[in-house]
């Protein structure tokens, strides 16, 4: 049963630094294109090699990222996971799996396009976040 109505995940989505600094008619109608769900730990959210279908937000609770059976990452609350297949309809690059029992916010491909479709500052917050990961990646593997 939903415990969030449209302003409890406006506020939710403030915290997330994705949706940081979007007005509060943005976040309201961003909050009406997600859906809240409470899964279980040990659900995988996204299966390396598999195309995903849904971006998620984490409201509560954990995930664990695995590349190659390596864990890369822990997500803890705010972390938004999903994205990138969701924008280019590629295979995820690794396998985000529950650790806590959790709620979370989910929108489909179709429903995150019309949201960036609709708010050209959220496409440029989300460019800058993918920029910060591909340069965190690079500092990883250059050392």
């Amino acid at each position: 049963m939903p415990l969030l109505n449209r302003d409890s995940k406006a506020a939710a989505l403030r915290g997330v630094p994705m949706f940081e600094g979007l007005p509060k008619s943005q976040l309201h109608q961003i909050a009406r294109r997600v859906d809240e769900v409470e899964l279980d730990a040990g659900t995988a959210l996204t299966v390396e090699g598999k195309v995903g279908k849904e971006m998620y937000i984490i409201v509560k609770g954990a995930a664990v990222v695995r590349r190659k059976g390596r864990k890369l990452a822990d997500l803890q609350e705010g972390a938004v996971l999903g994205e990138m297949s969701v924008l280019d309809g590629q295979p995820a690059s690794a396998t985000v799996t529950l650790t806590k029992d959790s709620t979370l916010l989910v929108t489909s491909r179709r429903e995150f396009k019309e949201v960036l479709d609709a708010s050209p500052r959220l496409a440029y917050r989300l460019l800058v976040t993918l920029a910060n990961r591909l340069r965190d990646a690079d500092r990883r593997l250059v050392g």
